[in-house]
């Protein structure tokens, strides 16, 4: 592989480079978006080449043993009366992975230059901290995007997984830095789906939480085109507190109580794009969703708010002012059904590792605690072995952590589950199991 760095200048941003900025950040597009003739080459999206020169380290940071042996074995450890089955699909996507592995390959293509990163890599907590041994600088939040008043131009800025909003764009374009582009390609897919909504006439209805760092840079494309408008609900209650609105608004008798044009804008005003007004911009829907959601939600708010429509004023106005594409990503969308079908199996308990910030692993922790009781850790060393105690965030939309303590019976039979988030390195998932085991009397490095 050539040690040669794919670099380009950063993307245009703004309502008249929109459609540059999309081919520019699309997968295996060209590589030269928005460059003039002797510009500096300095936006990089493909990486630099030294992947195998990182892979060792990478190893090393996150593989784990006995998630191997798991493979090995049709995902299923038993010692003695205690099983561990784990979900077939879990941890790393390759979003994710690709997302690392260019966090890793910046530092060794740059180790005298300071480093900066927008936010998180991922919303783990165990990666994270090791950027943050690699002397990379985390920039903190400032309004919806970034603040970047320490970056000067010979600094090197990676973007996170999530990606960022325009306006992060149009401030790194102006600071000269070089940029270093994680975002996923799933997140791009959605961006593009919003785009084209802003530039048909039509108000973005996301499905995510309007704080999360994908949904604030998802909800920033309809900036591209003037007058584009943006919604962000959080569940099936938010959105039908949008239904309701709308059909009470075209002269029917709402499901529910509607609220009135004031409570409804304050009760969205965090959620919302500036100027937006429900008595003029849910005239014309598209539905998308952050890509980590709650998958079966996802469709289901899709099909309320088209149905919605159609019984306020009929399916002629639906088919032509309203649009729905599901846009949840590949690897959420697997390690939820691998959960269902986990679940198919007699388990006691549930462990999800992953962040407590990862919006994945929340919903891959919410479909396990419908059927058996549930623990989601952020990472192993929330598993005290010793007094047989576990630290955990409660399931619900809501952040609350608890311990239980004791937390597994020492004796007779145990059917725990395991899985973990797209952004969960195996290692992390290997120590999980280890715990587990280990309280129940077992050492796992004797298991071969």
């Amino acid at each position: 592989m050539s040690n040669s760095p794919s670099e380009t200048s950063v993307p245009p941003v703004g309502a008249d480079a929109a459609r540059g900025t999309a081919h520019a950040a699309a997968p295996g597009a060209g590589d030269t978006p928005g460059a003039q003739a002797g510009s500096a080459n300095r936006y990089i999206r493909k990486g630099f080449g030294l992947k195998a020169e990182v892979q060792e380290t990478l190893a090393a940071d996150y593989t784990g043993h006995l998630v191997d042996l798991l493979r090995e074995r049709d995902y299923v450890l038993t010692a003695g009366e205690t099983t561990i089955r784990l979900a077939r699909e879990f941890g790393f996507c390759y979003g994710v992975e690709r997302a690392v592995d260019y966090a890793y390959q910046t530092r060794r293509k740059f180790p005298e230059r300071r480093i900066f990163l927008a936010g998180e890599i991922i919303h783990n907590p165990h990666v994270n901290a090791k950027l943050h041994e690699m002397g990379v600088v985390f920039l903190a939040a400032k309004g919806k995007g970034f603040d970047y008043a320490a970056v000067q131009p010979q600094d090197v800025v990676i973007l996170p997984a999530f990606g960022v909003t325009i306006q992060d764009f149009q401030t790194l374009r102006e600071l000269g830095c070089v940029v270093v582009d994680t975002t996923c390609g799933s997140v791009l897919n959605v961006w593009k789906r919003v785009e084209a909504y802003a530039r048909d006439g039509f108000t973005s209805l996301i499905h995510g939480k309007y704080y999360h760092e994908e949904t604030r840079a998802t909800a920033s494309q309809v900036e591209k085109y003037a007058g584009g408008q943006y919604l962000v609900v959080r569940d099936m209650s938010e959105a039908e507190l949008v239904m309701d609105y709308l059909e009470a608004r075209a002269g029917i008798e709402p499901r529910r109580p509607a609220l009135s044009r004031a409570a409804f804008l304050e009760r969205f005003s965090k959620a919302a794009s500036d100027g937006f007004d429900p008595d003029v911009h849910l005239e014309r829907v598209g539905v998308a969703n952050q890509t980590t959601m709650l998958a079966r939600e996802s469709l289901a708010i899709g099909a309320a708010v088209g149905e919605s429509m159609a019984r306020a004023y009929g399916e002629a106005h639906r088919a032509e002012h309203f649009r729905t594409f599901d846009t949840i990503c590949s690897a959420t969308q697997d390690r939820q059904d691998a959960v269902m079908e986990l679940l198919r199996e007699p388990i006691d308990l549930m462990v999800v590792v992953g962040g407590y910030n990862s919006s994945n692993t929340i919903s891959l922790a919410a479909l396990c605690a419908e059927r058996v009781p549930t623990y989601h850790i952020a990472d192993p060393d929330e598993i005290d072995v010793e007094s047989n105690r576990v630290h955990y965030r409660r399931i619900g939309p809501v952040h609350h952590e608890d311990s239980a303590e004791p937390w597994l019976p020492t004796h007779g039979a145990l059917r725990v589950g395991i899985t973990a988030g797209a952004s969960t390195p195996n290692n992390k998932i290997e120590q999980a199991v280890a715990r587990v085991f280990a309280i129940r009397g077992v050492d796992a490095g004797t298991i071969v």
